[in-house]
């Protein structure tokens, strides 16, 4: 793993929080995005080499909806850049974590993603992010 790629962070109201981190960050957000396989509005920011991810959701059955009804909003996931996520795949199966999606899927930003189910992370949410060799910027 090379870094942490983004913290993501579930919210109720995208614009208001988008507001709200604008403030805080002192920078616009750069991107939003619909990731409609996971139900999900996006918003990132980047301050430094930082990243942050809003996650609004857009279906009440999404990964997001439930979260926000049982936690409230707050940290969702922590994403980590990998260069081959199949070899990060096998190598955490492996090490005895239990991986949700062992095929990567498309997710925001230009990425093809893998979780890590919580219960087998100390109960944080994992999210292996690699760039989508098949699209181009």
């Amino acid at each position: 793993m090379n870094k942490i790629e983004h913290l993501g962070i579930a919210v109720h109201d995208l614009e208001a929080s988008n507001t709200l981190f604008e403030k805080i960050l002192g920078v616009p957000h750069y991107k939003i995005e619909e990731v409609a396989s996971e139900g999900v509005k996006t918003s990132f920011f980047k301050a430094g080499p930082n990243k942050i991810e809003l996650l609004q959701a857009i279906d009440d059955n999404s990964p997001i909806a439930k979260f926000l009804e049982k936690r409230g909003e707050g940290v969702h996931h922590i994403a980590f850049a990998v260069e081959d996520i199949e070899a990060e795949i096998e190598r955490l199966i492996l090490e005895g974590f239990t991986v949700l999606n062992t095929v990567p899927k498309k997710g925001a930003d230009n990425k093809l993603v893998v979780f890590l189910h919580p219960k087998s992370t100390n109960g944080v949410l994992i999210e292996l992010c690699q760039e989508d060799p098949s699209s181009k910027r």
